[in-house]
């Protein structure tokens, strides 16, 4: 049913969306939604920001984010993982898994609407659904133990995969412990052009978006290749290293063991300076302890699921990087600082034999290569 056939005017109402590190066109979804749903006044919305463990974002970002008018019209919060007191509890632990606590506003709202987009992800399989609101505004021990060392080095915890996903399993699991009254997700060209939308049940309108997108979004490869050349689709996802790692791992489906991953991101705003990401690569002297301390039994720390997809893929490739972070900084994250990109191209093309083929993935993480024929996934 239409959002406005089950939504009443006197009805308080959570609308989730993502965080400015997304390409999410909210400023462009929200009118069309809060337009169905014109006989709700507009103090009955909360619009929440699911920050997940990343930074709030400022009133200038969000003004960005939905919109100028929206902005000064709606109620638009960031959520707080860390702030138990903006929290309500959804489910209580059991079988080893800690207690579901989510925002408060979500948990108290008489009906609750998400709003994401859909793209290959290279530990849910695919973004959007209910990946919203876990771990979009979930507690801070939830998303660790959803992040834990086993589920995200699971081989079925991989982009495109759907069927049998521990880690999209999970997000499910906790998703739907409260109900969701309408899913509005999307999917976009490398422009943000909305391309499709999927609307509805959650499970019903992701499926059938996930199938498209890795129609649209994923290519198999006939081979892997010694050098393979990455972004991270630009802004915004390639504002910090942190993000930056989607990209990597992108290439790491196609690169040669021993092989090179040329990443080209942005990375204004460093590791970033929040967070564990950046103390954790300086903590550790190679890939190979970092994944010695995520696996160690006891072992909980935030960001250390995107420390383990790091280490991953330096031990399988060499990584460069060209970006704003300095010399000193890409070093320190077991990186080679690219100074002069076209140059270092050059260079590293000449050296390999004439004829060799190399992959270049123009929007990083946006479009997922896979091995074709026996390495098919």
């Amino acid at each position: 049913p239409r959002p406005r056939q089950k939504i009443a005017a006197r009805d308080r109402v959570a609308v989730v969306i993502a965080d400015g590190t997304r390409a999410l066109p909210s400023d462009r979804l929200l009118p069309w939604l809060f337009a169905e749903l014109g006989h709700v006044p507009t103090e009955n919305f909360t619009v929440i920001v699911g920050t997940g463990t990343h930074r709030p974002n400022t009133a200038k970002e969000i003004a960005r984010i939905v919109g100028p008018e929206v902005a000064a019209r709606y109620r638009v919060i960031n959520h707080n993982a860390y702030d138990s007191s903006t929290m309500a509890e959804v489910c209580p632990a059991a079988e080893g898994v800690p207690a579901l606590w989510m925002n408060r506003e979500y948990v108290e709202a008489d009906r609750r609407i998400l709003v994401g987009f859909i793209e290959p992800h290279f530990m849910a399989g695919y973004s959007g659904g209910y990946k919203a609101i876990f771990p979009g505004i979930a507690d801070l021990k939830s998303i660790l133990h959803y992040h834990r060392a086993e589920m995200i080095g699971h081989p079925r915890s991989a982009w495109g995969v759907l069927e049998n996903n521990p880690t999209q399993a999970h997000i499910r699991r906790m998703g739907s412990a409260l109900a969701v009254d309408f899913l509005l997700n999307v999917t976009l060209n490398h422009q943000q052009q909305i391309t499709r939308f999927y609307c509805g049940d959650v499970i019903g309108a992701h499926e059938a978006g996930c199938a498209f997108a890795k129609e649209a979004a994923m290519v198999a490869s006939p081979r892997r290749y010694p050098l393979v050349i990455t972004t991270n689709s630009g802004y915004p996802l390639d504002q910090n290293l942190y993000q930056s790692v989607k990209g990597m791992c992108a290439a790491a489906e196609i690169v040669e063991a021993g092989g090179e991953i040329v990443t080209v991101a942005r990375c204004n705003d460093g590791f970033p300076s929040h967070g564990n990401f950046a103390a954790m690569l300086a903590e550790y002297p190679s890939a190979q302890a970092m994944l010695d301390a995520v696996y160690t039994p006891g072992f909980h720390k935030l960001d250390q699921w995107q420390v383990q997809k790091f280490a991953q893929v330096l031990l399988q490739a060499k990584v460069s990087l060209y970006s704003e972070l300095s010399p000193e900084q890409a070093r320190q994250a077991h990186l080679t600082p690219i100074g002069d990109l076209n140059a270092y191209l050059r260079q590293r093309v000449a050296e390999l034999r004439p004829g060799t083929p190399i992959a270049v993935l123009p929007e990083g993480p946006m479009t997922i290569p896979y091995l074709d024929g026996d390495g098919q996934k």
